[in-house]
């Protein structure tokens, strides 16, 4: 049995809270419940789920963005959760983001040598030589000529503005890359080209890729596990194969269901389309038990009084542990049926 790799980063019990509404009326949101993930060097894991689920807010964390009010966060077994000046700057070299929009994440007043070299001038390791030497280095992994260093973002498209990001993101030899929607906002028949530049990159410099994505057919060529999320918290993690070809949850059967991309090959293993009724729940009042359970044809009273754990198939509770096979957070996920 080959060796585990390394885990680099690992999320435990996570959550994040934000106040919203007036200072008469204030309110609560849950964005992030108890989530725990990890990625292994060379590991891709993607994350998928509906709009205003947790992704983002779980990315910001996990590159030092966002503190978290509950949990704990650990980049190659060093606890970096305090938020301590020492943390934060082993997180954030060890830890980059790869941002969606590569036409607001580039500040448009500076050259493409300054966007890129700002990591290593704020890390303080190179002279002005030496970075503009590095600058070149990864203009070229990315795939640009180091003659468009004077140049502005204006004077890109979106998918050179893309590889800029990812030359910043590369910059101080991160562990971690944690892509935030990294081709939703570039055209279809550049998309791919982004894709397989970063998987290329991941091959050859060993690095994990966190990648979220509302796409399911991208999630499926570039991850090795998944997490589907819900309402903030995890639904379903798994090997790709077995979540896209044997969905337990019932809230990843209708995800994968509904999709354009897989929607009918999951249809055909499931012997139906599945159609999600009502409204999704609001994060200010998420319903008790599993958040799911309101818009679940398989629920049961017990759904609407008790918290779902992650668990395996076979119903073995693992809680925080999320590194085993495939597990489902659902009461009844042995019972699901999937036609081969």
């Amino acid at each position: 049995m080959p060796q585990r790799s390394e885990v680099v980063l690992r999320a435990t019990e996570l959550s994040r809270t934000f106040r919203v509404g007036s200072r008469f009326s204030p309110s609560k949101v849950s964005a992030v419940d108890g989530v725990s993930i990890e990625l292994s060097a060379g590991q891709s894991l993607g994350i998928v789920g509906e709009t205003g689920c947790g992704k983002s807010t779980l990315a910001r964390m996990l590159v030092g963005l966002e503190r978290p009010d509950g949990g704990t966060l650990t980049y190659r077994g060093e606890d970096v959760t305090a938020g301590r000046r020492a943390d934060r700057r082993l997180l954030r070299q060890g830890v980059q983001m790869i941002f969606q929009d590569p036409y607001t994440s580039l500040d448009p007043r500076m050259t493409v040598l300054d966007l890129v070299a700002e990591p290593l001038a704020a890390a303080r390791s190179m002279n002005a030589a030496r970075r503009r030497d590095r600058v070149a280095e990864l203009l070229d992994l990315v795939g640009l000529s180091t003659e468009m260093m004077s140049r502005y973002p204006h004077q890109f498209s979106g998918g050179q503005r893309q590889r800029i990001g990812i030359a910043r993101a590369l910059a101080l030899d991160p562990q971690v890359l944690i892509c935030d929607e990294p081709v939703s906002a570039l055209d279809v028949s550049v998309q791919a080209q982004v894709i397989n530049l970063l998987r290329d990159l991941q091959h050859r410099l060993g690095v994990a890729l966190l990648f979220i994505s509302h796409d399911l057919s991208v999630v499926r060529h570039v991850a090795d596990r998944v997490a589907v999320m819900y309402l903030g918290r995890l639904a379903e993690v798994g090997p790709v194969a077995l979540i896209f070809d044997e969905p337990r949850h019932p809230y990843t059967q209708a995800l994968l269901s509904a999709s354009p991309s897989v929607g009918s090959e999951a249809r055909g293993r499931l012997g139906r389309r599945l159609v999600l009724t009502g409204e999704p729940p609001s994060p200010v009042n998420p319903p008790p038990g599993c958040r799911f359970h309101e818009r679940c044809a398989m629920a049961e009273d017990r759904c609407a009084a008790e918290v779902p754990r992650l668990r395996t198939v076979d119903g073995d509770v693992v809680g925080a542990d999320v590194s085993a096979g495939r597990l489902s957070a659902c009461h009844f996920a042995e019972q699901v049926v999937v036609r081969s």
